[in-house]
């Protein structure tokens, strides 16, 4: 979406004002997308609703009215927005099993991926490696004399001259930049020379249109172009650029436009204008095809929503009618009474001896005044001339110029005089399908100058759109690898502003609030709509207990400081939202599997889940998101890298959050918009080299062809050389480190996060933490507040007091990196030795050939981690592999029947190969350790083991319930109604050839609840079937349900009862945290279903709690128990004598550092010479001497 453009006072005053009840009242940001939740909420709108002509109408209740109204004029009663609210009941992904979805709709594991520039580099490096041999054969073409090109686009002779306008951030610019550095890293593949000042890909950004303030003081630090104020000035004698000095439009051969969708956008369903009508959307198109006459470039790329009014905007920039489509209505609104079944109306003007356009109907793309050129005959190339109806003096129509001159309706084109020939092209796209975990639908148009004016049906576009779809590329990585992790400084930035002046005084304002289920807000009926449809109690309010005045007891990792900052009706949607999630039969408990909510929308607007699960909904500038799995708003810089626009290398000044959301809304997905304008580039050179096959398939050329050469394999070299040579360089074996690390345990616990507040490399000012004894959630005494805090009436507490010395993040953090070493290696037998397991299934063998470097020290919840990666080309490509080391709890336990000096302290650290992620055959979903080490504090590392993980087992368990008690739909507040609504909605005809394969399946779970849904049972025995062995003997016993709610997945946590001695042992349900599949049963060690090696058996992925109560069910035969085995591996680290320290008592003194050696001394005081080369600066490091 565009940027917004002012009306004039006089059209304002034409646009007519259509004022909506109280009742539509809608908090709906004003360029919503038109199809963005409609096609967002289930995999197809036949799973949902039959089609309108088989639907029922409920029959509406009759109100008594004073004046009758006769039936014959009586108007039908107009459906209110609350009561067109309908919930979701068909699951994702109907027509696909459970094994199918799993294959083709999982997602990879990020493998180290963190949420920066790096993702939308490697996303534009693909498209170049699709596109690259094309593009620069494109590039290196001879052109002919008859082409309108000067060269090729974006050689040394022609370089690709970009202009844009309402392009929000410039992405068409950053995307060139991007392609340009990606084609120089790819010059050994495409046997060009490094040598020489020559780029591959030569281009100038020359100027940039923008009307916001705000935004153009961001171009004009990003980019050294031209910049103007307003596209509707563009064309004027006189332009003038932002500083107001008279600046002529530069030479371009590439205009980029995005004009402003807000007047188009279907969500404005009842204020929605058309292109004559002259609001923003209107009058920045008609300013955009000005600019494309006067200036006539080569090429030129429109964006808007789907819902604007294409084949209108066509025959504006091309001056040609299709006749067969004058009886379709193109015009974006209905045909008001007076317009309908309206012609063409023309003038003749005896001084020109032309016809002229008169009076123009809503339906035509034509401008009055336009001058009519002649007709297409069927597929002709060339115009015929048009005759002035004898009959007609001074006025005819359409239909008279057609009958006087034998036009073919069906099959002729109207032709109108135009400046220049220009032809269209247009084609739809989605964001996700380029890379970018984002549902954005948009239409993209190409527009291009044939070689030939005469050829106004130029095939060019079809070679366009085929090189767009070539360069999809399907999201590899959910929406969790785009979002910063808690502690980046980005984050605690914003965090910190919300507890500043500005988050206090919104606070302020929300704690003034009266109650607003009570009151006579309009957008009240919205959530009481939706609490009924969906089956939910009136006063359910189990995840916030929000009230009046600010009243508020939230899950204990959402961010108070930010919840605190909304409103009632922002709190309810979320309460609404949250029990939309547990009603879906394939239930999901919105704290720990990840959704995407538009708070800032009504309830009968805003859905719970999109139909791509892990993908954001469409990211609109007034948006305000809520991540409920993090607690926390998705920030600006978030919603500019889920658009593609790379974060981290643009220049920002004083925006605001709301500014930045704003540039995010507003722009191009950058991936997206290169694809159209790489296509633009290559498709002439597509053309040729199509022709001059002998099947004529433009796609198999491009598969064939088009590409870049793979790369060869990349791998360390100075690294590798130190791993191999560890034994004369002076490494050391790893477990004395490990055993130092495991002593550190104690000190890692107190130092670690005991509150969310502290998420984000904060410390709580006070000492005193409350933790609860079960579930070991903790809270700071500050976060607690009886008003507004974390929930704690389902958890036993024990107050705890940590020193603010021993709290202290800084001093722990600098005795940690004083110990960890640089870099670790692993023995090359020890590689060898795990590869020989099942014949390599962790894919650990290339790790050979690397040494895993320390990327980053981060603190969590009660333990810090150090990661080490391996990475390719010379240790700065991607990581292959990951050794993550955890210092403090080495597994999180309850201690109701114990003291905290039980639980265990120590370390632990676990391979994980990223190789079977990386290379074919891919495997999808989340990647477990392939090996581990454990060391307890005080014990000696002679005593442990490494293990490594080998193919899980199936047995039998038998699990029987007792002591039925609420389930945690019904603690969420659901109905019968709920389950009720599920039944009838697979009942449905058009769901009828879904839920019946899935019920053969044994998948009706998806569709339907179980019978006894509303009863979990308090107690679980389990025990063997046939199986006797230790390892499945050791997890019967009796799990009693805790009473902990909103800090474990649905609730649900059972604890293995037994002696004090006796190892803890949880029944928990792991959540799927995409949401591809359903929630599964696990029996574990750790209370965290995070800690994957400590998961001692799966649970078949349909068992539910409510099973152990039902006799039927008793017996499971598909259970999977973990199977670790011992193995002799050796890790080595590399020798280090720097300590780094800061003073306290010498206030000259920031920190020291001891160790180092004098070439590092010497490095760290080089200087920089810049040399000037082709206007830009290079600069290159020189050493001082001595």
């Amino acid at each position: 979406m565009k940027s917004n453009r002012r009306s004039s006072t006089t059209n304002k005053k034409k646009v007519k004002k259509q004022v909506e009840s109280d009742s539509e009242a809608s908090v709906v940001s004003e360029e919503e997308e038109e199809l963005d939740i409609a096609m967002n909420e289930v995999d197809s709108a036949d799973d949902e609703m039959p089609p309108p002509s088989k639907r029922k109408t409920p029959a509406k209740k009759k109100v008594a009215s004073k004046t009758k109204t006769p039936a014959s004029t009586a108007k039908p009663e107009k459906k209110k927005m609350a009561d067109s609210f309908q919930p979701l009941s068909t699951p994702l992904y109907s027509r696909l099993s459970l094994d199918e979805i799993h294959a083709q709709k999982e997602f990879l594991d990020p493998c180290g991926m963190e949420a920066t520039d790096d993702v939308i580099d490697r996303l534009v490096g693909d498209q170049v490696d699709k596109l690259g041999g094309l593009l620069h054969r494109a590039i290196q073409r001879t052109v002919k004399k008859t082409e309108t090109d000067k060269g090729a686009l974006g050689s040394g002779k022609n370089p690709l001259l970009l202009g844009t306008a309402c392009s929000g951030t410039d992405a068409p610019a950053l995307a060139l930049s991007i392609v340009q550095e990606q084609l120089e890293l790819r010059r050994d593949r495409l046997n060009v020379s490094k040598d020489g000042d020559d780029k591959i890909f030569e281009y100038d950004h020359v100027f940039s249109c923008e009307v916001d303030p705000f935004k153009q003081a961001y171009l004009a630090r990003n980019f050294d172009s031209v910049l103007y104020p307003d596209i509707v000035k563009l064309t004027d004698k006189k332009v003038r650029d932002v500083y107001g000095q008279e600046k002529p439009l530069p030479e371009f051969n590439m205009f980029v436009a995005g004009t402003s969708c807000k007047n188009f956008s279907m969500l404005r369903s009842n204020k929605r204008i058309d292109i004559e009508d002259k609001g923003c959307s209107g009058e920045t198109f008609l300013a955009a095809t000005e600019v494309l006459f006067q200036e006539k470039p080569a090429y030129a790329i429109f964006e808007n929503v789907i819902g604007a009014p294409w084949a209108k905007m066509q025959e504006y920039i091309t001056g040609r009618v299709k006749l067969s489509d004058c009886d379709t209505n193109k015009a974006i609104k209905d045909i008001a009474s007076k317009d309908k079944g309206k012609d063409l109306e023309f003038i003749w003007e005896e001084k020109g001896k032309k016809i002229v356009v008169d009076r123009v109907p809503p339906v035509y793309g034509v401008r009055a005044g336009a001058v009519v050129a002649g007709y297409l005959k069927g597929t002709e190339k060339k115009v015929r001339d048009i005759a002035w109806p004898t009959s007609k003096k001074g006025t005819c129509t359409l239909t008279n110029l057609i009958r006087e001159n034998g036009i073919s309706k069906k099959d002729d084109t109207l032709v109108l005089q135009t400046e220049c020939t220009y032809c269209t092209h247009i084609v739809k796209v989605d964001t996700k399908d380029y890379g970018l975990p984002q549902t954005r639908q948009r239409t993209y148009m190409f527009v291009w100058r044939p070689d030939d004016d005469d050829n106004v049906n130029d095939d060019l576009g079809e070679y366009w759109e085929a090189i767009v779809h070539h360069l999809k590329s399907p999201v590899r990585h959910s929406l969790e690898s785009f979002i910063l992790q808690p502690d980046h400084d980005i984050i605690r930035v914003f965090r910190e502003a919300l507890r500043g002046p500005n988050g206090r005084q919104t606070k302020r304002g929300v704690f003034l609030e009266p109650d607003f289920w009570t009151s006579a807000n309009a957008n009240l009926r919205h959530n009481k709509v939706a609490r009924e449809k969906l089956g939910l109690d009136d006063m359910a309010r189990s995840l916030t207990k929000w009230g009046p005045f600010g009243q508020k007891q939230c899950p204990p990792h959402y961010w108070m400081e930010y919840i605190d900052c909304l409103n009632q009706r922002e709190m309810d949607l979320i309460e609404i939202l949250h029990a939309s999630a547990a009603r879906d039969a394939e239930t999901h408990d919105s704290n720990f599997a990840s959704f995407f909510w538009n708070v800032s929308q009504n309830a009968s607007k805003e859905k719970h889940r999109s139909a791509c699960p892990g993908i954001a909904g469409c990211i609109t500038p007034g948006g305000d998101f809520f991540l409920p799995h993090a607690g926390r708003p998705l920030l600006g810089c978030e919603k500019l890298l889920l658009q593609g626009i790379p974060y981290f290398r643009l220049a920002l000044g004083n925006e605001t959050e709301v500014q930045i959301g704003d540039l995010a809304g507003n722009a191009m997905s950058l991936t997206v918009v290169c694809a159209t304008m790489l296509a633009a580039m290559s498709c002439k050179q597509l053309r040729i080299e199509t022709q001059k096959t002998s099947h004529g398939n433009m796609k198999k050329v491009l598969s064939d062809n088009a590409g870049i050469a793979p790369r060869k394999k990349l791998i360390t070299s100075d690294l590798i050389n130190d791993a191999k040579l560890w034994r004369k360089s002076g490494w050391l074996c790893a477990t004395s480190l490990f055993e130092k690390l495991a002593s550190l345990a104690p000190d890692a616990v107190k130092s670690s996060i005991w509150c969310t507040c502290e998420s984000s490399g904060r410390n709580t000012l006070g000492t005193k933490f409350l933790q609860c004894k079960v579930c070991r959630v903790s809270f700071c005494r500050g976060c607690i507040n009886t008003t507004s805090g974390y929930q704690l009436e389902s958890h036993d507490t024990a107050e705890k007091n940590i020193t603010k010395e021993d709290h202290n993040l800084g001093l722990f953090q600098q005795k940690l990196r004083n110990l960890v070493p640089p870099s670790l290696v692993f023995d090359e037998a020890a590689i060898k030795a795990i590869a020989a397991i099942e014949k390599d299934r962790h894919r650990v063998l290339g790790l050979l050939e690397f040494t895993f470097t320390l990327h980053r020290i981060k603190r969590e919840r009660k333990k810090w981690i150090i990661i080490y990666y391996a990475r390719e080309n010379n240790g700065v490509g991607e990581a292959v592999a990951e050794f993550r080391i955890s210092v403090g709890e080495l597994k999180r336990e309850g201690i109701d029947n114990c003291s905290d000096e039980d639980v265990e302290l120590g370390m632990r650290g676990e391979l994980t190969s990223f190789f079977p992620a990386r290379q074919p055959p891919l495997v999808y979903g989340a990647l477990e350790p392939c090996c581990m080490i454990t060391i307890h504090n005080g014990e000696s590392s002679k005593l442990t083991q490494w293990m490594v993980k080998t193919s899980n087992t199936k047995t039998s368990l038998k699990l029987m319930g007792e002591n039925p008690m609420d389930s945690e739909r019904v603690e969420t507040g659901l109905t019968d109604f709920s389950a009720e609504s599920l039944v009838e909605n697979a009942k449905k005809s058009h769901n009828a050839k879904s839920f019946g394969p899935a019920k053969q399946r044994g998948e009706e779970r998806r569709w339907i609840y179980a019978k006894n849904w509303k009863n979990w049972p308090e107690k679980i025995t389990i025990s063997t079937v046939k199986d006797d062995s230790e390892e499945v003997s050791h997890l019967c016993g009796e799990y009693i349900r805790a009473k902990c709610r909103q800090t474990i997945n649905q609730s649900a946590m059972w604890i293995k009862s037994g002696s004090k001695d006796d190892q803890k042992l949880y029944l928990l349900i792991k959540p799927c945290t995409n949401r591809i599949g359903p929630d599964t049963a696990i029996i574990s060690t750790s209370i965290s279903h995070a800690d994957s090696s400590c998961v001692l058996a799966t649970l078949p992925r349909n068992w539910q709690p409510c099973d152990a109560l039902n006799p039927k069910n008793h017996t499971l035969t598909d259970v999977s128990t973990m199977n670790w085995v011992p193995l002799d591996v050796k890790c080595y680290f590399s020798v280090s004598n720097v300590e780094v320290a800061f003073p306290e008592k010498s206030p000259d003194v920031l920190v020291t550092v001891k160790g180092l050696r004098k070439a590092d001394v010497v490095s760290a005081y080089c200087s920089w010479a810049v040399q000037p080369r082709g206007g830009q600066e290079k600069y290159t490091p020189t050493s001082r001497p001595g």
